[in-house]
Formats: structure tokens, sequence, C-alpha cells
């Protein structure tokens, strides 16, 4: 128990600012084998594994065919994902993190934050309110899914009903995505629209490409996708909160993000 909570809290520390990732060691698995992944957490594709730590999140599951399992395991067990799915077919791994606090003791990289995530109408509400440009307090959460194909990879993602969240509108294993991959941004079960989505890119060599783009009135978006590669798709939301007591969080932000690869 004490080095779950130690896990815990390392983990806290280093997680705020930062993507957040299911990241598979094989997308494509062969019937009858264990689904392995690691809860990664840094920039541009690149951070640090995070162990199997059940203080630490709220959902981690494996949809496929219809039926949603809980992951299982030991603290501490890394990679975080080890065990077998339900069958064949594409399988949808969940992870909700549970609420994390930060505190933001320089203004330019709240700023920053926010230009960078497409919310800069934040930064004026913030003043707007009243607010402290250092000291004040930010509740953060993460909503990851990965896709990761079993024996024939047949079937398609499920809208989990995350408080914010990506959905894959095609299967990037068995479906044509030549023209690009078609994603559905939701946020409290409604589609998104004009937001944007952040798509990370790993090529086979290792470079890592990232761009932007954003949904259509209907909260869809066409990713660029290329054979062979890895991707990361991420959208932020950030929502005010009204702190009940001084020092309480004035501000929430929810990560969405969708990891999968594209076969050769």
């Amino acid at each position: 128990m004490r080095a779950a909570v130690l896990l815990a809290m390392l983990w806290a520390g280093t997680a705020s600012a930062h993507e957040f990732w299911i990241d598979a060691e094989a997308w494509q698995v062969p019937a009858g084998e264990a689904l392995r992944a690691d809860i990664r957490v840094g920039e541009t594709l690149e951070g640090a594994a995070y162990s199997y730590v059940p203080p630490n999140f709220r959902r981690f599951e494996i949809v496929q065919g219809g039926e949603t399992i809980a992951v299982s395991g030991r603290p501490g067990d890394r990679p975080a994902l080890n065990m077998a799915p339900p069958g064949d077919g594409l399988a949808t791994v969940v992870h909700v993190t549970k609420d994390y606090n930060l505190t933001y003791s320089e203004w330019e990289k709240f700023t920053a934050f926010c230009a960078h995530k497409d919310f800069v109408e934040v930064i004026d509400r913030h003043t707007a309110r009243g607010l402290p440009q250092t000291g004040f307090r930010e509740t953060y959460s993460r909503h990851a899914k990965a896709l990761i194909a079993v024996g024939d990879g047949a079937g398609q993602d499920v809208n989990a009903g995350l408080e914010v969240e990506i959905v894959a509108l095609a299967n990037p294993y068995t479906d044509d995505v030549s023209g690009g991959m078609p994603v559905q941004v939701f946020y409290q079960g409604a589609p998104q629209a004009d937001v944007q989505v952040e798509l990370f890119e790993r090529a086979a060599d290792g470079s890592v490409a990232v761009t932007t783009t954003r949904t259509d009135a209907e909260g869809r978006a066409l990713l660029v996708v290329r054979p062979g590669h890895m991707y990361l798709a991420d959208h932020v939301v950030m929502r005010e909160l009204q702190p009940a007591a001084e020092g309480d969080p004035v501000w929430e932000s929810l990560w969405a993000s969708l990891t999968f690869s594209v076969p050769e």
C-alpha cells in the first residue's frame, strides 16, 4: 500500500501540462495473446511509462465486441496493461484518471497553455473574473483511449461515455484510411463543433511531426495519416470552476486522447 501511495504522488507531480496517452507495445496482436500497453506522460510522444496504480484512475477497461472488462493487475505492475482481451477484433482500451491539481506560479505558462490548446478566450475570462495571475489552481484529468487490433482486428470504436472523448469513425486496421482517418469529438455526450484537434505522428524512424486541425459543425475531423506510422490525437476542454473556499481550483481542464497506428 505504501508503494502505491508513493507511486501516486510521483505520478501527480509529473503529469501536469503534458500529453497523456496509452502506448501499446504492439498495435496488432495475434489472437490469443495478451494486450500490453504503457501509460505515458510526456511531450511529442516521448514520456515516462507509469505503473498500474489503482488510486490514480477511475476507469481502466477493455471494450470489445459489446463487452467491457476491467483491466486487472497488481499495484506497481509495468506495463500498466498486461492481460488478455475478451476475444478477437478491435479492442478499445479506456483509461480515465482521477482529478489532479496544479498551482500556476507563472502567468506566462498559463497563457502559453491556453494559446497552445486553442482557448485564448480563457485568458480574457480569467482577467474578467478578477483572478490573480499567479498562485491560482487548476484541476485536471485525462480521458484516454487506444485502438488495438486483435486477430483480424474487425470492429469499430465505441463512444465510451467519457466526459470528453475522441471517437474513431473508421477502423485504421481494416478500413481504407488513405483519404484520412475520420474522428468525432464529444464533450458531455455532445459533438463539439469548431474545436482544435492536435495530432502527433511518429514515423518508423522515430521522428515526430505535430499538426492541428479543426472539427466541422458535427464535431468531425479528418486526420491525415500514413501507413507504418503511430498517432496520438489530442483535444483539451477548459471550463470554469467556482471556488467554494480560498485556494480552491478556479479552472478545470479535461484532456482527451486517442492512440492508434496505421499498418503498412
